[in-house]
This record gives structure tokens, C-alpha cells and sequence, in this order.
């Protein structure tokens, strides 16, 4: 279904949920930088809520997400206080402007107690103005109780994430997140009983000892649990950056003409069991509202990932989130103990980021365009010029074309769809290591 060109993905790129993205922040911004930030935020205007729990009951060994263990509950109680802290201090300058979505992820929120959630989003949706907000949650089936379901339905939680990654019994023992299939048909009775209206299944493929077999198998399973969406991320192998992965074999990862293959394989597994493919690595069910999203020409992408949210403005709340406003990107301290200090001192704990110029939202737009609806107007692109020159490989293997400055990606491309829109991006010669393209 889709050719493989090594050489078009022979270099790491960013998954751009934001841009420039994290990589390139420094920690020239700070306190003042959140408070010009929420400072901006109108009366009417409508803004997103991320909140950020960075606990597991148990520590997955592929995982990047900055988490770690909760293994002592006064290490909760004093996160959750803390946290409560910076919401209010935020809803003290934003309390006025409407809350279209609110997001929890992790880690994972059900690492707290049920009774402890609901404090959580008692508190939110009262110190901000949530009208009747969007409310999402990521899931760690393993442990998720009938007392979880129950609380978020009285909470009209509408959305909930449920980390699968794979359903293959040796290749969870391999990663180091061992949870039987019956434990996620379990788990989804009781999401389904709750009336949560769309599940998504987060799922990998590159994992170690994955072959196409056993990724269709995961896939068909999953099919079969009949979730609303799925997303299909590629297995990132960075042990230099994230310790835990030296646990995991790499001689047992599959290579990149095995990952592009397993990649494909998802495509056309979900799409033929009835999936709108959504950008390059999300699924939904047609009447999905992410699907209705790519159909219609709205979708967004942020650090959720692709997104039928419309709000320009998301404020991130906990360690490590982070808060894009139109002109600046901010992020809290990843340290929990830094984090700690700065909000009991009164302080917003943003630590790192940047300021963006008119030129990095001129390419932020072309890129979320170019991810989004496959086409751009790269004419306000400063370096015009040296993006098309970047994308002649791909224009002679026709994935791309040009209708004077207006760029289009083919659908072939869909595979491709990152390192296209690398070529609009200004700081890679900066970057850090990313993951595959592929």
C-alpha cells in the first residue's frame, strides 16, 4: 500500500504537538512569562485544561512520560495539595473565561484514589468557569475499579484513554506492562456501563519481538472490543534520554523496514475494520467527533495529539505540563521537589519555554495545516526557497506538489507526513534526539 523510501526517513524528527517544540525551549521564561500569559486570556474567550498526575502504580519500561512510582501516599497527598495550589492561582487571573475541555493524563490519574479524582475535578470545574466542558482521562486498565467507573460517571467524564500498547502476552512481559486482554474487556464493560461515549485504545508497534503477526492480532482483538478510537504510535527506543528503556532488548526491536511494514500493516487493519484514518497515526469510527473533525476541515493538533479542539489557549497545570498561548509556550518544572518549592512560594512553576516571533507562528500554522488537511500556504514561509529545495526528494517520488506557494501532500505521503513538515521547521539544526520518522 505505501512505498518505502529509507532515505526519507533515515532522520529522527519531532512528532510536533507543538511548534518550535520542546526542544528547542531554554529557560529564559518564568514566572512572569504564565503571568503575561493568563494576563491575555479575555473574558470570552474559550481555553483548554491540561492537568497533570505524574504517578503509575507501576512503571512501564518503554514509557517516556515524565512518571514515577506511587509507592508512598503522603507522596500523593502532598502532589494533589500542591496542585490544588496552582489551580487556584490560576483560576484567580482565568476563573473568567469559559473552560471548553479539560484533560487529565499522566502517568496516570488512577493512581490517586477515586475520592481524591473527584476532589480533583470538583475543584477545577468549580474555581473555573466550565459550563459544561469536555472532560477526558487517561486509564491504566491495570487496577481500574468499578469505584473508578462509577466516579466518573457522576463526574460526566465523556472521554477516557486506555493504555493497551499490545495484547501479545510475551512482548507485554518484554516491555515490562504485563495486562491479560480479559483485563481490558473487563476494563471496557465498565467504561461502556459508565455510558463513557468515546474510548480511545493507545497501541505501539517497534515494540521488541513484534512481529506483523502479532500486531494484527492486537489489532484484531482491539477491533473487536469495538473502541471509538485508536492511536498507533511508533515505539521510540531513546535509553540515553529515558533510563527505564535499557530494560528493554534493542536486538530484539524490529528494524526500520520492519517498523514501516508494521506501520502500514495498522493502516490498512483499522481502516478496513471500519476506522476513518485520521493524520498519521490516529483512528476513529465515522461520526466520531475527530473523525467528523478531518472530514470538515477543523482538525487541530496540540499535546494531546490530534484534536477536534478549537481553543487557541491551553494552560497546563502540574509537573512538567505545558501551556501554549498564541505567543509563548511555557512549561512547568519536570523536578517534582523544584515544582514543589516554587508554587509553595506563590510562584507559577514554569521553569522552560520560549517567546514565539511572528515567523514561529507563521510556520506553527503551516505546519498544523500541513499534519492536519495535507495542504499549506507556505507564502509567508521567510525561507520559501530552502523549504522547497528540502522537500525535492519528495517531490520526485511524487508525495508532494506545488500549486505555486501552496504545498500538497499526496495521500501516498501519509507515512512521510512528519519529515514533510520538518522541512518548514527553522531549529532542527538545534534539535535534540528525536524518534523515528516511521
Amino acid at each position: 500500500m505505501w512505498t518505502y523510501h529509507p532515505d526519507l526517513l533515515a532522520v529522527p524528527v519531532p512528532r510536533y504537538t507543538s511548534y518550535p517544540t520542546a526542544a528547542a525551549f531554554d529557560d529564559r521564561v518564568g514566572h512572569a512569562d504564565m503571568q503575561a500569559g493568563l494576563a491575555g486570556i479575555a473574558a470570552d474567550d474559550t481555553v483548554s485544561l491540561y492537568v497533570h498526575i505524574p504517578y503509575c502504580r507501576q512503571i512501564c519500561w518503554y514509557c517516556g512520560c515524565n512518571t514515577g512510582a506511587a509507592n508512598r501516599s503522603a507522596r500523593l497527598d502532598a502532589y494533589l495539595e500542591r496542585l490544588e495550589q496552582e489551580i487556584a492561582r490560576v483560576a484567580d487571573r482565568v476563573g473568567h473565561a469559559r473552560v471548553g475541555r479539560i484533560a487529565f493524563g499522566g502517568g496516570s490519574p488512577n493512581a490517586v484514589a477515586p475520592a481524591q479524582f473527584a476532589r480533583l475535578v470538583d475543584l477545577v470545574t468549580t474555581r473555573f468557569r466550565c459550563d459544561d466542558p469536555v472532560l477526558s482521562v487517561e486509564i491504566d486498565p491495570r487496577g481500574f475499579t468499578a469505584e473508578w467507573a462509577a466516579m466518573l460517571a457522576a463526574h460526566r467524564v465523556s472521554r477516557v484513554s486506555l493504555g493497551v500498547q499490545t495484547l501479545d502476552p510475551a512482548i507485554q512481559a518484554a516491555i515490562g506492562r504485563v495486562q491479560p486482554a480479559d483485563e481490558i474487556r473487563r476494563v471496557m464493560d465498565l467504561l461502556r456501563r459508565a455510558d463513557i461515549g468515546s474510548i480511545n485504545f493507545d497501541l505501539m508497534y517497534g515494540l521488541p519481538g513484534q512481529s506483523e503477526a502479532a500486531l494484527e492480532a492486537t489489532l484484531v482483538d482491539s477491533l473487536a472490543m469495538a473502541p471509538d478510537r485508536f492511536a498507533v504510535f511508533g515505539y521510540a527506543h531513546v535509553p540515553a534520554m529515558i533510563p527505564r528503556q535499557r530494560r528493554i532488548d534493542a536486538s530484539a526491536l524490529p528494524d526500520a523496514r520492519a517498523r514501516f511494514a508494521q506501520a502500514a500493516l495498522a493502516h490498512a487493519t483499522l481502516t478496513a475494520g471500519g476506522h476513518v484514518a485520521i493524520g498519521f497515526d490516529h483512528f476513529a469510527v465515522p461520526g466520531d467527533a475527530l473523525a467528523l473533525a478531518s472530514a470538515n476541515g477543523t482538525l487541530r493538533r496540540n499535546f494531546q495529539g490530534f484534536t477536534e479542539d478549537q481553543a487557541t489557549t491551553l494552560i497546563g497545570l502540574g509537573v512538567s505540563a505545558i501551556s501554549e498561548f498564541p505567543d509563548r509556550l511555557l512549561q512547568n518544572a519536570k523536578n517534582t521537589g523544584r515544582y514543589h518549592l516554587l508554587i509553595a512560594a506563590g510562584r507559577f512553576a514554569t521553569v522552560r519555554g520560549l517567546r514565539r516571533t511572528a515567523e514561529d507562528r507563521v510556520r506553527a500554522r503551516a505546519i498544523e495545516k500541513i499534519l492536519t488537511r495535507g495542504t499549506a500556504d507556505l507564502s509567508g514561509v521567510a525561507d520559501l526557497a530552502g523549504v522547497r529545495d528540502r522537500l525535492t526528494p519528495f517531490e520526485r517520488r511524487q508525495l508532494v506538489r506545488w500549486e505555486g506557494a501552496t504545498l500538497w501532500v499526496l495521500v501516498e505521503a501519509r507515512p512521510y507526513a512528519r519529515s514533510i513538515a520538518a522541512a518548514v521547521d527553522q531549529y532542527q539544526s538545534a534539535a535534540r534526539q528525536f524518534s523515528t520518522a516511521v
